[in-house]
C-alpha cells in the first residue's frame, strides 16, 4: 500500500470529523490509501458494504423513475469552462491528461468524475431516445465513488 502506516489512534469525532471517518474506516480495513495521492482503494469488506449501499439505493431510485448512466471520466477543457466560476474554485485540483500514447492531445482533457458538464454534453445522446412531441423529464442517476 502506499502508506503502510497504520492507525494507532482514532482522533475523536468532535475534534476533526473528517480524520475520524478516515481513522475508522482504515482501522476496520475498509479501505487504505493508494500511491496515487487523493485516491483510496476499498478493500474487500468496503467494496461489499459499497454494492450493498448501491444496490439498495437503486432499488429506491428506481421506484421514482431514475435510470443508470455511466459518463465518461475525461472531459474536454472547453466544456469544463462552461462551468464558469465553478472551474477556478477547484482548477489547482483538476488532474489533466495531454498526451493520447506518443501523441499529444488537441485539447487537454480533464480528469474530474464529478463534474456537471459531463450532462451538459452527454444528456442530447440519452434523451435522442425519447421520441414524444414535448419535453419530457428525464431522471438520471451516476454512482460516482468520492
Amino acid at each position: 500500500m502506499a502508506q503502510d502506516k497504520k492507525v494507532e489512534q482514532i482522533t475523536n469525532m468532535e475534534d476533526d470529523f473528517a480524520q475520524w471517518y478516515t481513522d475508522i474506516c482504515r482501522k476496520a480495513e475498509l479501505v487504505e490509501y493508494a500511491s496515487v495521492k487523493g485516491f483510496t482503494i476499498l478493500r474487500p469488506y468496503g467494496y461489499a458494504i459499497w454494492e450493498n449501499i448501491q444496490r439498495i439505493m437503486d432499488a429506491e431510485f428506481k421506484k421514482t423513475g431514475h435510470e443508470n448512466v455511466a459518463m465518461p471520466v475525461l472531459i474536454p477543457e472547453s466544456l469544463l469552462k462552461k462551468e464558469g466560476e465553478l472551474v477556478n474554485g477547484f482548477a489547482p485540483e483538476v488532474a489533466w491528461v495531454t498526451m493520447g500514447g506518443s501523441e499529444k492531445l488537441e485539447e487537454r482533457l480533464a480528469f474530474r468524475p464529478t463534474s456537471e458538464t459531463m450532462f451538459c454534453d452527454h444528456a442530447t445522446v440519452v434523451t435522442l431516445t425519447i421520441t414524444a412531441k414535448i419535453p419530457i423529464p428525464k431522471y438520471l442517476l451516476m454512482y460516482i465513488p468520492v
